[in-house]
């Protein structure tokens, strides 16, 4: 659906107008296209001495620059890397490495240098932070610093403009900052692929994960699920997986046949009718993948549905429909994968969750509770990849622009567009770039993790 709202406060007029009223602005945000670069122009990289301390050590700054500029002994990124800027240097993003940071006083230094380049941001541009969990096991200042990170790292998030974003990258203890899932996950954040992913921080937590031979095509010889994937979020997550270089099975029920067959056309995939809630589905999904396509690799449990009613007013019928499709139906899919001994290979299990199911939302009780179970079936399945280099991860979409946000009342849908950080509802393929990223190789140390997709609020959709 398209939000008209933004359009007009980006163009003549009526952008004069919006500016002269205080009205929000959001900006237009740059989404991937084939063949854009990773960041089109210069990036700076902080170190804990900031951009004037050369007589403070910074091992991890130091390797993290040498890689992505390609000076090092591995192959990097090519990127147009700075460690210091001129003051009218308009820089594209800024990396600022927190990952040996001991004490809250350290952090002084980076974010002043930081704070300095800030107003030189380019529109559209990236702030992404790298640092390391804190854990009860840490030096009280220690745990201090880094915990500190996560605060300062949403509230900037708040205060950036012009579609501008600020994401963390988060290394469990032990992690090198050069680890495949580390620089998998920077990557993801710098590019344009994150463009409605903001004030978020993401935890790696192993070494584990490889490095696509091509990035533009990360998924290549990898096979694919995705279900409910006939329209809306679920055929964009096909469309980004076979761009990706998958070969998708989309699945659906027999009602969104032709509009399955559709989609499986244009991915040049295959489609599988089925209703997940069937006993026998998760067979039915394997049996089609191995038969048509040798082996089965990644599965993306979109499908979903809502019965919205206040609990007051709720029938059990309501709250069992949307438990048996949203929670239900996955559970049992994953046992049979689980225990077939054909999910082995690196296999990649991407849930969609929802801000309902961390925040709640009003008159969505059944569906907050399913998806909160999506959260919690994530981080405990994991484990259980874990002997097969497989994870288990959830996408946590706010509001998307998509025919379920469209019947919501307008003024409620004006209002809810404009409550995140970016002031504006995402679209189907920023879900799916996360879910893209979560299935990729490099995503190999992302374990039962949920990352947002939400422009920075928790807003039920």
């Amino acid at each position: 659906m398209t939000d008209t709202y933004l359009h007009l406060v980006n163009s003549g007029f009526t952008k004069k107008l919006a500016k002269q009223l205080g009205l929000p602005r959001p900006a237009p945000l740059r989404r991937h296209r084939a063949g854009d670069p990773l960041v089109d122009g210069p990036v700076l990289v902080i170190g804990l001495g900031g951009q004037d301390g050369a007589s403070t050590p910074q091992p991890d700054a130091d390797a993290l620059a040498q890689l992505l500029a390609g000076t090092g002994d591995t192959p990097g990124w090519d990127l147009d890397i700075h460690r210091h800027v001129a003051t009218t240097e308009t820089v594209k993003a800024v990396v600022l490495v927190l990952s040996d940071v001991e004490h809250p006083d350290g952090l002084a230094a980076p974010v002043a240098a930081l704070a300095a380049v800030l107003r030189r941001l380019a529109p559209g541009g990236r702030v992404v932070t790298i640092s390391r969990t804190s854990t009860a096991d840490d030096a009280p200042a220690v745990a201090a610093a880094r915990q500190g990170v996560d605060g300062f790292l949403r509230s900037l998030a708040k205060e950036l403009r012009g579609g501008a974003t600020a994401n963390g990258v988060v290394l469990a203890e032990g992690v090198d900052v050069l680890a495949p899932s580390a620089l998998g996950a920077l990557r993801f954040f710098l590019s344009t692929r994150s463009a409605f992913v903001d004030g978020q921080l993401l935890e790696i937590g192993s070494d584990a994960g490889t490095f696509p031979a091509d990035w533009e095509v990360p998924l290549s010889g990898r096979v694919a699920v995705v279900t409910g994937a006939a329209r809306g979020i679920g055929a964009a997550i096909a469309r980004t997986l076979a761009r990706d270089g998958a070969t998708v099975v989309v699945v659906d029920v027999p009602a969104a046949g032709e509009a399955l067959a559709r989609i499986a056309n244009e991915v040049r995939g295959t489609a599988l009718q089925l209703d997940i809630t069937a006993e026998d589905a998760g067979q039915r999904m394997l049996e089609h993948a191995l038969g048509r396509h040798g082996h089965l690799d990644i599965v993306v449990h979109n499908a979903g549905i809502t019965r919205d009613k206040l609990l007051a007013n709720m029938s059990r019928d309501r709250w069992e429909a949307v438990l048996a499709v949203n929670i239900a139906a996955q559970l049992r899919i994953n046992e049979a994968l689980l225990t077939s001994g054909d999910f082995t290979d690196q296999p990649r299990i991407v849930s969609l969750a929802s801000t309902s199911g961390i925040a709640g939302n009003r008159g969505q009780t059944n569906y907050a509770a399913s998806k909160g179970g999506v959260i919690g079936m994530a981080r405990a399945t994991a484990p259980l990849l874990a002997a097969f280099g497989g994870t288990a991860n959830a996408v946590a979409p706010g509001f998307i622009e998509t025919e379920m946000t469209a019947r919501i009342p307008a003024v409620t849908r004006q209002i809810a567009r404009r409550l995140n950080s970016l002031q504006q509802g995402g679209l189907p393929e920023d879900v799916a770039e996360a879910v893209a990223f979560l299935a990729s190789p490099a995503a190999g140390g992302v374990v039962g993790r949920v990352l947002r997709v939400c422009g920075q609020n928790l807003v039920g959709a």
